[in-house]
């Protein structure tokens, strides 16, 4: 079976080991960016199936980021999902015209992270 390779954009170090160790449990390959620039520059090198991406990123953060990807011919296809301590509905609109996927707030379960990549994989795949 191959591995789906997820890149995980999130600045706090914390927060990226635990979702990394989530991830990697659920059977997921993971690959890490700390910041939006890198997370783009990582999903043209690495082509993961998903992307999940922090909102609050230095330099870009992840609406700038994704906005990116979905504008770029290489990436467009890659779901995002966003990731995020704020719950408001305007940053969840801001994400949705970016071109984000989902949404989940922080902090989550693995099970939640589990059924929501399946969603996004399977949405891509019709």
């Amino acid at each position: 079976m191959v591995s789906i390779k997820v890149l995980i954009v999130e600045d706090h170090a914390d927060s990226l080991e635990i979702l990394a160790i989530q991830l990697q449990a659920l059977g997921y390959e993971v690959i890490e960016a700390t910041t939006g620039e890198e997370g783009v520059g990582k999903a043209q090198v690495y082509h993961p199936e998903i992307i999940v991406m922090d909102l609050g990123l230095p330099g870009i953060d992840g609406i700038e980021a994704t906005q990116r990807l979905k504008n770029n011919p290489q990436t467009t296809h890659i779901p995002v999902i966003a990731y995020t301590a704020w719950p408001e509905d305007k940053f969840r609109s801001e994400g949705e015209r970016a071109g984000m996927s989902d949404f989940l707030t922080k902090p989550t379960t693995a099970y939640r992270f589990k059924s929501t990549i399946e969603k996004c994989l399977k949405a891509r795949a019709n």
